[in-house]
């Protein structure tokens, strides 16, 4: 997930989930940022099953308005900006 602290407060399919049972916090082994800076690494088995989920955080957004510019600037498509 991108904000464990969110997905737990905010959530309602993780919330309600933990509530009815069906998994609990320690099915939720990392946030999205850890595991990109490589700061947690987990070993899966065959028959693991992996969720991402999105809560929209702002960040995310703004990493991915990052990406689109830069590969606009470097396919010449994009426009520098004083």
């Amino acid at each position: 997930m991108d904000s464990r602290e969110s997905a737990l407060r905010e959530s309602g399919d993780v919330v309600q989930g933990i509530r009815e049972g069906r998994f609990d916090e320690s099915h939720i082994v990392a946030e999205l940022g850890s595991v990109i800076s490589g700061a947690v690494r987990y070993q899966r088995t065959e028959s693991d099953i992996t969720i991402f989920k999105s809560l929209g955080l702002a960040v995310e957004d703004v990493m991915a308005a990052d990406l689109a510019y830069r590969r606009a600037l470097s396919a010449g498509g994009g426009a520098s900006l004083p």
